[in-house]
C-alpha cells in the first residue's frame, strides 16, 4: 500500500489527471479498496490473464503499468511489446534480466561470471553429501522463492537431514557475515543507474523490512550501480540485497527486478523513482542523483482497511 501512496504523491506533484488503479486475483486484497479503481483478473498463470489486462488498459486509458509480484514479471517481460503497441509503458526489465533475477541459481551464476562478490552456493544434494566442504550453519531456500518463503537456517546436521525429503528445488548458501542491506536502484531507459539508495535492514517481517535506515555508503552505492548497469536490459526500479561485514567486505545474496517492499523509505529520502517513471513516460531525460537524505529511518506498523463484508464475498 506504500507504493500506491508514492505513485499518488508523484501524480499530485505534477498536477497530472489520472488515478492509481489496481488488479488482483483475490477479492480480499487491501489495495483493492484503497486504489481509485480496481478490477479482478485471473492468476498470471491463466491463459486469459494477459488479454484481460490488455483490455483493461485500453478501456481505461492506462499509460503506465507497474508489476509488483515476482511470478508476474516473466509474463509482463514477454509481453512488453504488446503493451507498447497500445501505448502502455510497462515498468519491467528485459526478459534476460528478469530471468537472472527470478532464479537464485541464475543469479548466482551471473554474479560469479560477472565478477561481483557473492556467497558460495550449491544445490542441496551436493551440500548434504559433502559436509566437510559445506560446514554448518547454512541457508537453504527455494531457487525461485521470494519474500523469504521457504527459507531455513540449518544449524545442525539433524535439521539438514530432516529437510532432505522436501528439499527438491532448494539451493544452499553459506551464511553471509555482517549487517544486511537493501539497495534500491533506478535504471533509466538508456541503461544508466541514476540513483542508488541503500538502507540497513534493522528488522524484517515475512521477508519485508519493517524497520530500516538509509545509509549513504559509497561502497554500497557504487556496487549496486555497477550491478544494475551490467544486467542485460535492466530498466526501472530494482533492488540488490547484500551483507557487509565489519571490514567492509560485501556479499550480494539476491537481486529483484521490481520495486522492493522497502521502497517507500528510499522515496521519502529523496530517491523519487515514481517521479522518474512518469518523467520518462513523458520523454524527459534523467541525470544521476545522490541528493537523498542519509540516516532517515522508517518504522512500520500494521494498518487495517474496514469495508462491508459483502464486498469481498464475490
Amino acid at each position: 500500500m506504500g507504493l500506491i501512496a508514492c505513485v499518488r504523491e508523484s501524480l499530485a506533484k505534477r498536477g497530472a489527471v489520472g488515478g492509481v488503479f489496481t488488479i488482483d486475483s483475490a477479492t480480499t486484497a487491501p489495495t483493492t479498496f484503497i486504489s481509485d479503481r480496481a478490477w479482478p483478473v485471473p492468476r498470471c498463470t491463466d491463459p486469459g490473464f494477459l488479454d484481460r489486462v490488455l483490455k483493461l488498459c485500453v478501456d481505461h486509458r492506462v499509460g503506465l503499468l507497474i508489476p509488483t509480484i515476482d511470478t508476474e514479471l516473466p509474463v509482463y517481460a514477454a509481453a512488453s511489446e504488446r503493451f507498447a503497441a497500445i501505448g502502455v509503458t510497462v515498468c519491467i526489465s528485459a526478459r534476460s534480466t528478469v530471468r537472472i533475477c527470478g532464479d537464485k541459481i541464475a543469479t548466482h551464476e551471473w554474479l560469479v561470471a560477472s565478477g561481483f562478490p557473492t556467497v558460495r552456493q550449491t544445490d542441496f544434494s551436493s551440500a548434504l553429501l559433502d559436509p566437510d566442504a559445506w560446514p554448518l550453519p547454512l541457508i537453504a531456500k527455494p531457487h525461485n522463492g521470494s519474500a523469504s518463503i521457504g527459507m531455513q537456517r540449518l544449524r545442525t546436521r539433524l535439521e539438514f537431514e530432516a529437510l532432505a525429503d522436501t528439499a527438491k528445488g532448494c539451493i544452499v548458501q553459506e551464511v553471509a557475515l555482517g549487517r544486511e542491506f537493501t539497495i534500491n536502484v533506478y535504471v533509466s531507459r538508456s541503461g544508466k543507474c541514476i540513483c542508488a539508495v541503500p538502507h540497513l535492514r534493522m528488522e524484517v517481517r515475512a521477508g519485508e523490512v519493517s524497520k530500516g535506515v538509509t545509509v549513504k555508503d559509497r561502497r554500497l552505492m557504487d556496487l549496486a550501480q555497477a550491478v544494475a548497469e551490467a544486467l542485460p536490459g535492466a530498466y526501472g526500479p530494482l533492488n540488490v540485497q547484500c551483507f557487509m561485514d565489519d571490514s567492509g567486505v560485501i556479499r550480494i545474496i539476491e537481486i529483484n527486478a521490481r520495486f522492493g517492499g522497502g521502497y517507500p523509505l528510499a522515496h521519502h529520502a529523496g530517491g523519487r523513482f515514481t517521479d522518474w517513471l512518469l518523467d520518462e513516460r513523458e520523454g524527459k531525460g534523467l541525470s544521476y542523483s545522490d541528493y537523498w537524505t542519509d540516516d532517515l529511518a522508517m518504522l512500520r506498523y500494521d494498518e487495517a482497511v474496514f469495508i462491508p463484508g459483502s464486498r469481498i464475498q464475490a
